[in-house]
């Protein structure tokens, strides 16, 4: 399977945004990509680095404008994309969601990001509703895909229920950076857990990740921070962690990656982790922690 990922800088113009990833998705599909993965909430600058509720105007419905464009894209393409988009479900009811759009156009399915983080720069449950439709894998022309966004990275649980749902692979939208004060050793190691944590969830699922940053420096608009400097280096791992790509930390990249999924079923044929698990002992997986 050809998988173009997209890793582009954003401006405050929206329509500016969207006609430049509308020339990188053409780039990625030209060269080849029968998927086409896109960074999360792509259509406009990181707006959850400050609390404003005029930030909501940029939220739309789904089915909606975006969807509109993109499913244009992908039927003139014959490509499958997936979006990152503010979805506005109802007055009042909003949820940070992946959209995957057919190669016809049409809307494949959609995943509603279930973690929501509320950290300095990232005061996303200000804007976002944690997903209610749970971690289902969904059903493309290329295959069966286990889409998430971002935070939701951190957990293995997620990615063992797309696993165990048949998901072929692993996808995650992601918007995360630098605060720039911290010094360059911890910038290092954060980057680093960032990128060795999902390697772990290819390993243990025998499944392909893929995980689509933002790049460049975003301010703060209240001054409270120096802003966020996206670290990229999106990237392609295999069933066995291995890199198939890392694109440059501070650069815009569109990258279309061969995977071979014929070898990733043969890694789970060597190493049968879903056999081999005591699903009788974990029951209390489900509790929040665990009194002794």
């Amino acid at each position: 399977m050809k998988v173009g990922l997209i890793q582009n800088k954003c401006c405050a113009n929206v329509s500016q945004n969207i006609e430049h990833m509308a020339q990188s998705i053409r780039q990625a599909a030209a060269d080849g990509a029968e998927l086409i993965i896109l960074q999360e909430l792509h259509n406009s600058l990181y707006f959850c680095q400050e609390e404003n509720t005029q930030m909501f105007d940029l939220a739309e419905p789904i089915p909606g404008p975006s969807t509109d464009i993109y499913g244009k894209l992908a039927k003139e393409l014959s490509v499958v994309i997936v979006t990152s988009l503010f979805e506005k479900r109802a007055p009042g009811l909003y949820h940070n969601t992946a959209v995957v759009l057919e190669k016809d156009g049409s809307i494949a399915g959609k995943y509603r990001k279930m973690h929501i983080p509320d950290d300095p720069a990232y005061y996303e449950k200000f804007y976002f509703t944690p997903g209610d439709i749970g971690f289902h894998p969904i059903d493309t022309s290329v295959g069966r895909l286990g889409v998430q966004v971002c935070w939701d990275q951190w957990y293995p649980e997620g990615a063992r229920l797309m696993a165990l749902q048949g998901a072929e692979l692993l996808i995650y939208p992601t918007a995360i950076g630098y605060e720039s004060s911290d010094t360059e050793a911890e910038q290092t190691r954060q980057r680093e857990a960032w990128m060795t944590v999902q390697r772990g969830h290819a390993v243990a699922n025998g499944l392909p990740v893929i995980a689509v940053n933002r790049t460049g420096h975003e301010t703060d608009p209240t001054g409270q921070t120096r802003g966020i400097q996206f670290w990229g280096s999106s990237f392609i791992a295999g069933p066995q962690g291995e890199l198939l790509y890392c694109a440059p930390k501070d650069e815009e990249a569109v990258a279309v990656i061969d995977i071979d999924m014929k070898r990733c079923e043969n890694v789970r044929r060597w190493w049968p982790f879903l056999r081999d698990r005591r699903i009788e002992e974990f029951g209390q997986l489900s509790k929040r922690y665990i009194d002794e």
